[in-house]
């Protein structure tokens, strides 16, 4: 199951940048569609007035994911942490997040959907870990504690 293909003609607004300007913070995020059909995620994050993290976000509406067991992303990164993120409903206030190192190359990154920890704020959550059943949001956000530029291109976003 595709969640979603960058290609040359995706559309940039299905993607909302989310800084840490919400809560007074300084970062500084952007998304494009670069002309290889990747979506682009890059700015800088600001640890000003109690920032640090950046991030976009993709609301595919209710999509039911029964018998999936990994995502699977294909993307390079800048050799810097990430994390990808669900949310089960966009109503819900925490995510289910799982961290990744890139590699500078392009790398396809897989991930088993049971080791999403739930988390808010930067906080881990006493719950169960992502159920796999539906998800109505996805995310990448960077937040590792330190001011930094960054750069991640996206090429798909697959469940398996």
């Amino acid at each position: 199951m595709t969640l979603y293909d960058f290609q040359s003609d995706s559309k940039k607004s299905d993607w909302r940048i989310i800084d840490d300007v919400v809560m007074g913070g300084r970062s500084d995020g952007s998304f494009s569609i670069n002309s290889d059909g990747h979506g682009v995620f890059e700015g800088k994050v600001s640890l000003e007035n109690n920032g640090g993290f950046s991030s976009v976000r993709y609301q595919p509406g209710k999509t039911i994911i029964d018998g999936a067991s990994q995502v699977k992303i294909r993307l390079r990164g800048d050799g810097k942490t990430y994390q990808f993120r669900f949310k089960r409903t966009r109503s819900d206030y925490h995510s289910y997040v799982a961290s990744f190192q890139t590699s500078g190359e392009w790398e396809e990154i897989t991930i088993p959907l049971n080791q999403f920890k739930p988390a808010f704020r930067g906080r881990d959550l006493n719950m169960e870990n992502f159920p796999g059943d539906q998800v109505e949001e996805i995310a990448f956000l960077i937040g590792n504690k330190k001011a930094e530029s960054f750069k991640l291109e996206i090429d798909y976003i697959k469940l398996f």
